[in-house]
């Protein structure tokens, strides 16, 4: 008789493939060990291959188990389009609506949709939160959010949809009287290795042990941006900050953009995140067009440059 595995043992069979081990699959799905273990036994006996090796202290994917990871991946990712397709058609405006936003979101843009949003749903309630790298993926991967704008996925995770809408970028910036500020030549490595760098730690722990843009010897990590802005503002180091969130302070010359040929400063993308088994009502679907008209037609690095007066090195990859 032909195999007929369920959705359940292959929704099993990725999270020991995505985690590494069965303990691990374990927590992640809420299960005891030994019924993923013998769920994956019944699928293996079901295929009549062998998925995993399991003679050391983790299981490895078989060159069977390697082969069949895309058709289970695709299996499971097209029954969550299906459920969701059926949940959107009898669906109607949403009563509640969570939101996890990428600080690389320009704050005007923010606030002027939020408040256009207020005026055409007003009886659908928002929960915003706002925070760095990893936190929006984290929010919408566990459900506390149901959409997410900020940066590409950090790691492989076919529940969740990623749509461009819009870009970015960082800039390395100090206060105008810092002692980087006051060199007028293109800053090297050197120049700034003693100098005390800023950088935002990533709460959700998915960019754990990863450093983007971290080019001082010595560093001071804070919890969110706004914290790094205000320390940089105050001349205690340099770091990269959000054009647009640096914007103000160019032109009033309390920070100045830092001519770091190091630090990379391409475009960051933007993306709507959002569970792919969590289809977007009318009030996620307008909001998401919404920034995605207003994001889509923010300037690139070259065309900030130009209309700040400044002299930057060209981009090259995406920053901090």
């Amino acid at each position: 008789m032909d195999a007929n595995p369920t959705l359940d043992q292959l929704r099993v069979f990725l999270a020991v493939a995505e985690t590494g081990s069965f303990s691990a699959a374990s927590r992640t799905l809420n299960r005891a060990q030994s019924v993923v273990s013998y769920t994956i036994a019944n699928l293996e006996a079901q295929l009549e291959v062998q998925l995993f090796e399991r003679s050391g202290r983790q299981p490895k994917l078989t060159e069977a188990g390697r082969a069949m990871l895309p058709d289970a991946r695709r299996i499971v990712a097209d029954m969550q389009v299906m459920r969701a397709r059926a949940r959107s058609m009898k669906q109607g405006l949403e009563p509640e609506l969570s939101l996890a936003i990428s600080v690389m979101v320009p704050a005007d843009a923010v606030v002027n949709e939020l408040r256009e949003f207020g005026k055409r749903f007003p009886s659908v309630a928002l929960s915003l939160n706002v925070g760095e790298l990893g936190m929006v993926m984290d929010m919408v991967a566990s459900g506390r959010a149901s959409i997410g704008l900020g940066g590409a996925l950090l790691k492989q995770d076919d529940t969740i949809a990623a749509e461009k809408i819009g870009h970015s970028f960082m800039l390395p910036v100090a206060a105008a009287d810092h002692p980087l500020a006051r060199i007028e030549r293109p800053l090297t490595l050197s120049d700034v290795r003693e100098e005390t760098q800023l950088v935002v730690i990533d709460a959700s722990g998915l960019t754990k042990g990863r450093d983007f843009n971290v080019l001082s010897y010595k560093t001071w990590r804070v919890s969110d941006i706004a914290t790094k802005h205000q320390l940089i503002r105050g001349g205690l180091g340099w770091g990269g900050l959000p054009a647009s969130l640096v914007r103000e302070d160019l032109i009033a010359g309390r920070l100045v953009a830092l001519k770091l040929d190091a630090y990379e400063q391409g475009e960051y993308p933007i993306y709507a995140l959002r569970k792919v088994s969590n289809p977007p009502g009318p009030a996620a679907s307008w909001l998401i067009d919404a920034f995605r008209s207003r994001l889509s037609a923010c300037p690139n690095h070259a065309d900030f440059a130009e209309a700040m007066g400044l002299h930057l090195p060209s981009a090259t990859a995406a920053a901090e």
